[in-house]
């Protein structure tokens, strides 16, 4: 793997030798898989990771695997059981359960994912935050947004809410926010090792583009605070234009307050690189930490000594709809019309709230899940009754089929489908039923 000239000659001035060389020494070393798990969907299927399994030690639900399995022929995969991401990512965990006992986010706030897709930070938020927060997590880009849709459905959490619009576009539809998590695009520098078409990508003029459009961005965000909220920032690159610099910048033209987030010398962060800026922020560097790249920064915006009076006075759900482009609103998903029959919503069947009895369920083997989750007809066993009927692997609902008797048809998705033609013939199981 070769490294672009220029990224070499700035990282070795940003790291210097040291820590440049731990990160060189990285690339010879095997990149660590990770998952974190959904602690609805485990507790109450009785679903947990194997002794073998590494704690990621920022995040209570992160482990890492020993190596890295094909998780598309994994059932629990696309029940939203688990979800796979990249530990250092995991951070932000530790970073939400410290703002929470400091009290900083209510038990009823808004919670703003800007940047969500894929969804990692999203599904991990809506894990951590209180239940009565409402967390809309926001992809501008439209195929991407969709991607993030289907994410947030199978982790199945109530009060989610997907939107597919410009950061621009709440700044204009007026909503604040008490969290705004803005994980902007960037240079991709610590992505190198994990994914090699973001090293043909770099160049130093895109650094210059990224660290200007993220200014823009948190432009956008900063207005959608409220008197007191909290932003966090992150980006998975090196550079401290990308990084430091934005947070002076943010200091000194939005008056943010930067916060000091706890952490353990064994976890390998690095602090700031930029000589002179002592602020707090947090740097995971391979070789160094147990991850890929990520830089992350908690701000507060400043005080007023009158509360923003329109906090919580209004519908999120009415006023977001008049101004935004919603794809998935994460109340009880509701059923669809067709004829005479009510269709339910694939995400009912992986909602945590589902009233279990509602449906009939019926149990599949590994070769029929994967038919199933291939949308290829499955035969339910006698005795049934006809209707929709909750399929499940290991206890654990997959989705709907409709049963008529002599076959059931298949609900699950069509753009949700496994498509490749490849089907093992044994099970290879990552989680295990306590």
């Amino acid at each position: 793997m070769e490294l672009p000239a220029d990224f070499i000659v700035q990282a070795r001035e940003v790291m210097g030798e040291e820590l440049f060389g731990r990160y060189l020494k990285s690339f010879e070393e095997q990149v660590p898989v990770s998952i974190r798990l959904n602690p609805k969907k485990c507790s109450c299927y009785g679903v947990a990771h194997h002794a073998a399994y590494e704690p990621v030690r920022w995040c209570d639900e992160g482990f890492y695997l020993p190596a890295r399995p094909n998780f598309t022929f994994d059932p629990l995969f696309h029940a939203g059981v688990y979800y796979v991401q990249e530990a250092s990512s995991m951070f932000l965990s530790h970073v939400v359960h410290g703002l929470l006992a400091s009290n900083l986010i209510p038990d009823d706030g808004r919670v703003l994912d800007l940047c969500a897709a894929p969804g990692g930070k999203s599904t991990l938020l809506r894990s951590v935050i209180p239940e009565g927060c409402t967390l809309v997590s926001n992809e501008p880009v439209r195929t991407r947004a969709q991607v993030l849709a289907e994410n947030v459905q199978k982790w199945g959490y109530a009060r989610h809410i997907v939107t597919n619009n410009y950061p621009r576009d709440f700044r204009a539809a007026g909503l604040k926010y008490d969290m705004i998590v803005c994980d902007v695009p960037c240079s991709g520098e610590g992505m190198f090792r994990k994914d090699e078409a973001t090293i043909s990508e770099w160049s130093l003029k895109n650094v210059e583009k990224c660290w200007q459009l993220q200014r823009e961005i948190v432009t956008d965000a900063w207005a959608c605070l409220r008197d007191g909220g909290i932003l966090v920032y992150s980006t998975c690159t090196f550079n401290t234009k990308e990084n430091e610099e934005n947070i002076r910048w943010m200091m000194q033209e939005l008056g943010a307050e930067v916060l000091k987030v706890p952490t353990d010398d064994e976890w390998g962060i690095t602090g700031s690189l930029l000589p002179g800026f002592c602020a707090p922020v947090y740097r995971f560097i391979p070789g160094v930490s147990r991850g890929e790249g990520l830089f992350m920064c908690v701000l507060r915006k400043g005080q007023t000594d009158t509360p923003s009076d329109d906090h919580h006075t209004t519908s999120v759900k009415k006023k977001k709809k008049a101004a935004l482009n919603v794809l998935a609103d994460g109340n009880y998903p509701l059923p669809t019309a067709k004829g005479r029959d009510l269709i339910p919503a694939p995400a009912e069947a992986l909602y945590t709230e589902l009233d279990h009895k509602k449906y009939p369920t019926a149990e599949l083997n590994y070769p029929q899940a994967i038919a199933y989750l291939r949308r290829e007809a499955i035969t339910l066993e006698a005795g049934l009754p006809r209707g929709f009927v909750v399929v499940t692997f290991m206890g654990v609902p997959l989705g709907f089929v409709k049963n008529i008797g002599n076959r059931a048809n298949n609900h699950y998705p069509d753009n949700w489908k496994i498509k490749t033609t490849h089907i093992p013939q044994d099970y290879e199981a990552i989680l295990r039923h306590t």
